[in-house]
């Protein structure tokens, strides 16, 4: 049955403060997902009160969105009381997920009046870094022993399964308490009750990671080989937990989010922007603006020392904005291409000269298009009486369009190999932001043009 509207903010309020059966009534039908988002929309302390009353399986399911902002600070407000069953029952990833929102003093608070297993979970999960599968996995994965049959793995999931993750993948565990194989819930449904979980399925090596491996690493296998969770396993084949599909798909979101803000020439940012401050937003945005400035200085400085051409062909001033933003643009979508390609581990560090290989003639060929599409149009101008470029509208044509064979070219080769250069010495290559390109290729853009119309413009007007 499809779910009602979900109540506008101010409705949630209305019913907070009047018959409680009112409220649970309106939010009977309501799906987690948009119950959610309307305490997105609800000032804290009114979206924390909500949750609070809302019943005890649906503040669960709500506090286990992804949807959901805030997500600490609304725990952070309400009683210990009502916060600790609630923390309690949600899936150990999500506990850790939440616990990492909190501030350190409200961890330490809650870390001692939540029970002592879950407490231990959380301090061996948080160990892990957030970004790898062991920050990631959940503890509560549905493992049996290989001396037991098909009927014995139905009927402990049938009694066991609902405090469980996942149900769709049972790990099978040797005498030794290693991970030894992996069944899909689908074979052990359809084999024979008597059938040991041993001859079960194809019998495959199972595919695992370790605890510290990236989260994209974690993801690529995911998607490699279409499973709904993937092992984490110690060095003794040990099964430490697991790492589901929608919690790889929750981490790519935050780390495709990451990447586009580096690209954007700018720090990470982990709030929602209609909640970060101002001078959170200024810091964020401030040191890569700023490099970027001085950067850009360099091209003025470059204008400075070709200030006796431009004196004398002023025409030419008249192409640097073409010139410079055509390499930009090179450059932009090389470094977009490579860092994908590294992302997805279709190049490598190895593979550099590979790709300068490719990207020489791919920018000769499209600095080639530009730079005839540049000399066309100043010859096309001329004809027609558009613009007069004067006596030697020819060699400025020609002047255009080598130079944009030159920055094209470079643009290319520039913006492929910065990854790779920023991979080799230890930094994200998200990092090789369009902007970071484009202040490289302004300033040797300037370079490459003049050098051109130096060569062929020499004796006539220059």
């Amino acid at each position: 049955m499809p779910s009602r509207p979900t109540p506008p903010p101010g409705e949630f309020l209305y019913l907070l403060a009047g018959d409680p059966d009112d409220f649970a009534a309106a939010c009977e039908d309501l799906l987690p997902a948009d119950i959610a988002e309307a305490l997105n929309d609800l000032p804290a302390e009114a979206a924390s009160k909500v949750l609070g009353i809302l019943p005890f399986h649906v503040a669960v399911q709500v506090l286990d969105e992804s949807l959901l902002e805030r997500r600490g600070d609304l725990v952070e407000r309400l009683p210990d009381e009502v916060a600790i069953p609630v923390i309690q029952a949600l899936s150990a990833d999500q506990q850790v997920r939440l616990f990492r929102d909190l501030t350190e003093a409200d961890r330490g608070r809650l870390l001692h009046v939540i029970d002592a297993p879950t407490r231990e979970q959380l301090k061996l999960l948080m160990s892990y870094p957030p970004q790898s599968a062991g920050g990631l996995m959940t503890t509560e994965f549905v493992s049996v022993p290989h001396s037991w049959t098909a009927l014995q793995v139905r009927l402990y999931i049938a009694r066991e399964g609902s405090a469980k993750e996942t149900v769709y993948a049972i790990y099978v565990l040797d005498e030794k308490q290693r991970l030894e194989r992996v069944l899909s819930l689908r074979e052990v449904v359809m084999a024979p009750s008597d059938a040991p979980v041993t001859v079960i399925g194809e019998g495959r090596k199972p595919v695992t990671v370790a605890p510290l491996v990236d989260r994209e690493d974690v993801a690529r296998l995911i998607s490699k080989y279409n499973l709904l969770a993937i092992p984490v396993v110690d060095d003794a084949a040990h099964i430490l937990g697991i790492v589901t599909v929608d919690d790889v798909i929750d981490a790519m979101i935050s780390e495709q989010t990451e990447d586009v803000q580096k690209m954007g020439g700018m720090s990470a940012i982990d709030e929602p922007y209609m909640e970060i401050g101002l001078l959170s937003m200024v810091k964020k945005r401030a040191g890569w603006l700023s490099a970027l400035f001085l950067g850009e200085m360099l091209t003025a400085t470059a204008m400075g020392h070709f200030e006796h051409e431009i004196s004398k062909a002023v025409m030419l001033a008249l192409f640097i904005p073409l010139i410079i933003s055509s390499g930009g643009n090179s450059g932009s979508q090389a470094t977009s291409l490579i860092i994908r390609a590294m992302a997805l581990r279709e190049v490598t560090l190895r593979d550099w000269w590979r790709v300068a290989a490719r990207e020489i003639p791919s920018g000769l060929a499209l600095g080639g298009i530009l730079g005839t599409i540049g000399l066309i149009r100043i010859e096309v101008w001329q004809a027609l009486g558009w613009y007069n470029y004067g006596e030697h509208h020819q060699l400025i044509a020609i002047t255009v369009g080598l130079a944009l064979i030159g920055v094209v070219l470079f643009g290319s080769l520039a913006g492929s190999m910065l990854p790779f250069v920023l991979r080799r010495i230890g930094f994200d290559p998200a990092s090789a932001s369009a902007p970071f390109v484009a202040t490289l290729v302004d300033v040797t853009g300037l370079v490459i043009y003049f050098s051109v119309a130096f060569v062929v413009l020499r004796g006539t007007l220059l």
